[in-house]
């Protein structure tokens, strides 16, 4: 790996700022691409927060999924591309196609360059979004051979998006990649350790939680994953023989309610946790505010409905050994209490 170049989209995000960490760390050089170089400084403060000091190993390029501009000046001399960088917003966009294109077009894009630029494999980060939705209700877990119906009832745009995005991507391979391989990481919600203020969605609903700003806990399920471990299982992809052509579902065991990670963090943290709820919401009342709250509206379709997956490929193939759905739920709010990102915590980290 001396040497070897890889490129990481959206370096300023959760997840990429990770890959770029264990990449460093691995004795990668790593080139990201960002909106704007105006973050590079940024980025390099989250990636000092994982424990490296970049220096010269760490370079940035600007590049923005709507546009072909700088794509092929941010692939060139790369050995292997992740491609972590989508959009994925707290509220419903105003229309679709304001999540469907940028991901669709920019995962083409990407793809694009990487083969123009005789990179190796590429590497794209779809999600759980892409498995598990428009489709009955069932106990069986689901794995890499489902697909997600986008035409289901129940599919929000993000979740069209991500699907849409990953389906275009194994076509291009099949149909124009040449030589180019591909490997898709499909992770579940994603917590874990925060490296600044630019975190996912999914931290989100533990911040909110550590603050007290959810009067109770609605009927949800999801999965949950470590941000550390869907990192490393990027870069086992990048590199596995056995990953070619694969798509690897990201979880760390079974799903979880909100009330389960509630009680995580009333066990774990103790006094640092007093705000969050215990009361369980009644589904007609989150329904009630979801008719004045977009970000509300988004979980009604996924009032008690109980999903689960299968981490087994990712295991028996990679020897992929995630972190428990306590160890990342528990980091996730004592990195949030470090960084001083909680109400209460504010004065104490500065």
């Amino acid at each position: 790996m001396a040497g070897e170049l890889v490129l990481v989209t959206g370096g300023s995000g959760f997840i990429g700022a990770h890959c770029i960490v264990q990449l460093l760390q691995k004795g990668y050089k790593v080139r990201t691409t960002v909106r704007s170089l105006s973050r590079e400084s940024e980025v390099r403060a989250m990636v000092r927060e994982g424990g490296v000091e970049a220096g010269d190993n760490l370079s940035f390029a600007a590049a923005d999924l709507t546009k072909d501009d700088g794509w092929a000046e941010a692939v060139a001399g790369c050995t292997y591309v992740l491609h972590v960088a989508s959009p994925f917003p707290p509220a419903i966009p105003q229309h679709e196609d304001e999540l469907i294109v940028p991901a669709r077009d920019g995962a083409l894009r990407v793809l694009k360059a990487a083969r123009d630029a005789g990179v190796k494999r590429v590497v794209l980060t779809s999600s759980f979004a892409a498995i598990g939705y428009g489709q009955k209700p069932g106990r069986k877990p689901f794995n890499e051979e489902s697909w997600t119906d986008p035409n289901g009832a129940d599919v929000r745009a993000y979740v069209k998006s991500k699907t849409i995005a990953e389906k275009a991507a194994w076509d291009f391979i099949a149909n124009q990649g040449g030589s180019l391989e591909l490997s898709v990481v499909n992770p579940v919600g994603v917590f874990g350790p925060v490296l600044g203020p630019d975190y996912s969605t999914s931290i989100l609903l533990v911040q909110r939680l550590m603050d007290g700003a959810m009067p109770g806990l609605p009927r949800i399920y999801f999965g949950a994953v470590d941000v550390r471990d869907v990192a490393s299982m990027h870069i086992e992809c990048m590199t596995n023989p056995a990953a070619k052509s694969q798509r690897f579902l990201a979880v760390a065991g079974d799903f979880l309610s909100i009330k389960e990670i509630a009680q995580i963090l009333k066990r774990k943290l103790g006094a640092r946790a007093r705000r969050v709820p215990t009361l369980q919401i009644p589904d007609f009342m989150v329904k009630m505010a979801a008719k004045r709250d977009p970000a509300v509206a988004q979980i009604v379709p996924e009032l008690g409905k109980y999903k689960n997956g299968s981490n087994e490929k990712a295991r028996r193939l990679l020897n992929w050994q995630p972190r428990s759905n306590e160890e990342c739920i528990v980091a996730t709010a004592e990195s949030l209490i470090r960084l001083g990102l909680l109400k209460d915590f504010q004065k104490q980290a500065a």
